[in-house]
């Protein structure tokens, strides 16, 4: 026996065997361009940004998405002769939040000098794996 129950904004349906026994009586819909919840890619149909879009990696919806739609709404629609270049204080007001929240958008000079610390960390023991190479 099937039943459905509502909990918070979740709709739970329990389906029995015999209810998958029957084939699907369900109609599929023509595509339509201009659904909200079909993926479109970063820029929509209209030229809207789609800021559902995955390619922005959840950065719109972040502790600091306002301000990066900000910053991203007023690079994509900038006239300058130099794209962006309007759009400082934006970047700036995005960038000052993420500081903020280290752990979720860490900083590329940090990433750099790790890298580079494992860099020099896989260069000095290749060179000791030369020199033991040698004298062997």
């Amino acid at each position: 026996m099937s039943y459905c129950r509502q909990e918070g904004k979740d709709r739970i349906i329990f389906a029995t065997k015999e209810d998958h026994e029957t084939p699907s009586s369900a109609e599929l819909v023509a595509d339509d361009p201009d659904d909200p919840y079909e993926e479109q890619g970063l820029i929509l149909p209209n030229g809207d940004i789609n800021w559902n879009c995955p390619c922005l990696g959840g950065m719109a919806s972040g502790p600091c998405g306002e301000q990066f739609k900000s910053a991203f709404s007023c690079f994509h629609y900038s006239t300058e002769e130099i794209k962006g270049s309007d759009c400082v204080d934006q970047f700036r007001a995005m960038q000052e939040c993420m500081q903020k929240y280290p752990d979720l958008y860490p900083q590329e000079d940090e990433n750099e000098e790790k890298s580079s610390k494992d860099l020099e960390a896989t260069s000095e023991e290749a060179s000791a794996a030369k020199e033991e190479k040698g004298s062997s």
